[in-house]
């Protein structure tokens, strides 16, 4: 599974550095020098430099190097193939693609719907699908999400009142 870390902006200057929408929990190691990170339709790109600039990484990737160049990568989205994260070694931490595809289900084990996304918005929320393909956005916390089961491969939702509807 290929998992988004980044989107590429605007270019910065005129020697190839980008602007980059950070979508990752660890940006120091997926934007470090010579790491190399696939797109969707440009191929792979190699990170050559990178720094922080009024709060957004600014990313060099090698063969870029005008503002021309920079520009048509401009929307392209970054991603690392999900096998090469490893698992977190806290119990209480997943990382995204963990919790996308499991089975939510009530305290009683009646069928909620499907972690579809996480979204990352200050607070962390799972993205429920319904069974009648309605959305839900659940805060990812642990009086609402008590227990994650990933070897079940389902994730036991206590929502409060409403929440749902």
């Amino acid at each position: 599974m290929q998992l988004v870390v980044g989107r590429i902006g605007r270019p910065h200057g005129v020697r190839g550095e980008v602007s980059v929408d950070v979508r990752t929990d660890d940006p120091a190691a997926r934007f470090a020098p010579g790491s190399s990170l696939a797109t969707e339709d440009a191929g792979t790109l190699t990170v050559e430099t990178v720094r922080a600039h009024s709060g957004r990484l600014l990313v060099r990737f090698a063969g870029i190097d005008d503002r021309t160049a920079a520009e048509a990568l401009r929307g392209l989205l970054l991603l690392v193939d999900s096998a090469e994260i490893p698992p977190s070694d806290d119990p209480e931490e997943f990382h995204d693609h963990e919790l996308i595809g499991l089975a939510a289900v009530d305290p009683d084990g009646t069928e909620l719907g499907e972690i579809v996304d996480v979204e990352h918005h200050g607070q962390d929320l799972l993205v429920l699908r319904r069974p009648s393909g309605d959305e839900a956005l659940v805060p990812f916390v642990g009086a609402i999400v008590p227990t994650i089961d990933l070897p079940a491969g389902r994730v036991v939702l206590d929502p409060p009142p409403g929440l749902l509807e």
